[in-house]
């Protein structure tokens, strides 16, 4: 989808006539249904009239342009594609990315900067690493750009016009030498500069005709991708699969290589609980299906395992890992296999409230994604939902396929490989919290598996931190009890985990801003050592595991002595969406929040209860009383 598409020549009428940033409002109303934001249309008419101007200055006049191009199976749009040919009468594009920016900061985020926008600063890419990161997205995955026709030869470079040149900003910083070397930056006052980069690639006749052929171009992840996440996976060791998820991993393996030969889709459906390497699995069939040159994709609905995901297997492979949401405009079938890990995630619909109105979406979320893929499918654990809004379930899963009139195969994992490889231990969580009836009602001391009450916060937080200095992975996290804030002025995080004495502050926020240093960003706090020095809520550490976990358990869920039942107390918790919409099934999804908690540890768990019946509870359903 792109706004406008035509001649460089309409396109300096336009300007000329102030009609170009209207047009834009028109064909995104048309396409959106409403109109664009105050902010977007003053961009457009600032960046793209300064665009004119140099494009004119340039000299090109017999060129192909697309503003606001968006990406195939993204939400990302670009600002602008030149087209035309070279002096070798070579088919070439160029992207150009435009930036309003008037100053930019130093920022130790990797890849990124700080500027001035919506009203505060914010960590940004820097200009020229979006431009590259762009190009690489379109090489990897439009055919125009590498099936041998020739292909289509792809630039990018950026543009900031109301910025001079300044060698000694922070943009131009030693550690984006690479990067501006790839994809160079132009200021306002470089327009010779601008001018013979662009000339040097589209100067030639003929960007008509190579508009059409990038308008014409389908979806498909290049060969060269798929090889590159297969290599970057597999050379993982970290991904290796046991006993019973080499069994499930080739059957999924076998049915999706039947389902995309198959005469109509497939939706294969992997029950599974928490340890029993649903992600493994995953991760694995993604390797091997893209060995084979399978188009497939990996998505989740958690921010934080995909961004972990995604920052493992590196730059170029990262757009293989997506979200949910993914999916709004994808093509029936554009996809071979879409793996969903933690499906139990899935939403009612891929809007929420940080959906821009431009990508809302009326389709039920599970119908996007089976319609995105000849094969699809679902790792789910239906004890696992947290959230209203959150409606993955196998159930769900199972109407969508007879929805779609797919082919519908269910597997099932049974053998526990986190917590000691105890399933008594994870089977006894589930009885405990009055999930599910299970045999296992007392949990037997185990050496294997080390499971603790403590008697304060400063005695968990303690037990956890000595484990971590002995060279193990730990973290502290507690249920949404506490009040979450932005941080202070200075990037440093407020405690506001507060029992007594103690105090603690949450990891960052999501879209936290600045940080200070050694503070990470909240998609990284499972995975940087410094989130030790944090506590993770549900958000954070769902979909990760850790070889030690404490656990503070709050007031928000607690055990009555008198009704011999689990007792959601709504008036504890500060998780304001699960509280208001929530309703009658708040204790669910509190007991839910606490059997994810507690079943994130590899080698043992610690827990400190802050209410005092509740812990006399637990005690009394461990086998020696004092664990």
């Amino acid at each position: 989808m792109q706004l406008y598409v035509g001649s460089t020549r309409q396109f300096f009428d336009d300007a000329a006539r102030h009609t170009i940033a209207d047009k834009l409002q028109f064909n995104f109303q048309r396409a959106f249904g409403h109109l664009p934001s105050v902010s977007e249309m003053r961009s457009w008419r600032n960046s793209l009239s300064a665009l004119s101007v140099h494009l004119q200055f340039a000299r090109l006049t017999n060129n192909g342009i697309i503003l606001e191009l968006q990406l195939p199976l993204s939400s990302a749009r670009l600002d602008c594609l030149l087209t035309g040919r070279d002096a070798q009468k070579r088919d070439n594009a160029v992207i150009i990315e435009l930036k309003q920016w008037d100053k930019a900061d130093a920022c130790d985020i990797e890849e990124c900067v700080v500027t001035y926008l919506g009203g505060r600063d914010r960590v940004v890419p820097h200009p020229s690493v979006q431009a590259c990161h762009y190009r690489q997205y379109l090489m990897d995955s439009q055919t125009v750009y590498y099936e041998p026709d020739p292909p289509v030869g792809l630039s990018a470079c950026s543009y900031l016009h109301n910025l001079g040149y300044d060698p000694s900003s922070p943009l131009h910083d030693k550690k984006f030498e690479a990067v501006l070397s790839d994809c160079p930056m132009f200021a306002g006052n470089q327009a010779e500069e601008l001018a013979s980069y662009l000339r040097e690639r589209v100067s030639e006749s003929g960007g008509d005709e190579v508009l059409q052929r990038v308008l014409e171009s389908k979806y498909r992840a290049s060969k060269k991708l798929l090889d590159h996440v297969s290599e970057i996976i597999q050379g993982n060791n970290v991904y290796t699969l046991l006993d019973e998820q080499i069994v499930v991993y080739n059957t999924i393996l076998g049915h999706a290589r039947r389902g995309f030969h198959g005469p109509k889709k497939a939706v294969i459906l992997v029950k599974g609980g928490p340890g029993t390497g649903k992600s493994l699995i995953a991760v694995n069939v993604m390797a091997t299906l893209a060995k084979e040159h399978f188009a497939v994709q990996h998505a989740t609905g958690s921010k934080a395992f995909t961004e972990n995901l995604r920052r493992e297997v590196g730059r170029r492979a990262a757009s293989q890992f997506k979200y949910f949401n993914s999916f709004v405009n994808a093509e029936d079938g554009a996809l071979d296999v879409l793996i969903c890990d933690e499906a139990h995630r899935i939403r009612e619909s891929s809007n929420n409230r940080f959906t821009p109105k431009s990508d809302r979406s009326d389709r039920d979320q599970v119908g996007e994604i089976v319609d995105a893929a000849k094969v699809a499918v679902f790792l789910i654990d239906d004890h696992q939902v947290v959230r209203p809004g959150e409606i993955g379930s196998s159930e769900l899963v199972r109407r969508a396929a007879e929805n779609a009139k797919a082919t519908l195969v269910e597997e099932e994992l049974q053998t526990q490989f986190r917590c000691a490889g105890s399933e008594a231990f994870v089977s006894w969580v589930d009885n405990t919290l009055g999930i599910r009836e299970t045999r296992d009602e007392v949990f037997e001391a185990s050496d294997a598996f080390e499971f603790r009450v403590l008697q304060s916060p400063e005695e968990l937080a303690a037990a956890i931190e000595a484990r971590a200095h002995e060279g193990y992975t730990g973290r502290l996290v507690a249920g949404f009890c506490w009040p979450w804030s932005d941080p202070k002025p200075d990037g440093t995080l407020v405690d506001d985990v507060a029992i007594g004495t103690f105090h603690r502050p949450w990891n960052a926020r999501p879209q936290a801003g600045r940080l200070a240093n050694g503070i990470p960003q909240s998609s990284f706090w499972a995975a940087d050592p410094n989130g030790l020095s944090q506590i993770g809520c549900i958000y954070t550490a769902q979909g990760f595991e850790f070889d030690y976990v404490g656990v503070i358990f709050g007031k928000d869920l607690a055990y009555s002595k008198a009704t011999g039942e689990w007792v959601g107390r709504k008036e504890f918790s500060r998780d304001s969406f699960v509280t208001k919409r929530a309703k009658e099934s708040f204790v669910n999804y509190v007991r839910n929040t606490y059997r994810v908690l507690l079943t994130r540890g590899m080698k043992g768990c610690y827990v400190y209860f802050m209410d005092v019946e509740t812990e006399e509870f637990v005690r009394g359903r461990l086998s020696n009383g004092r664990y």
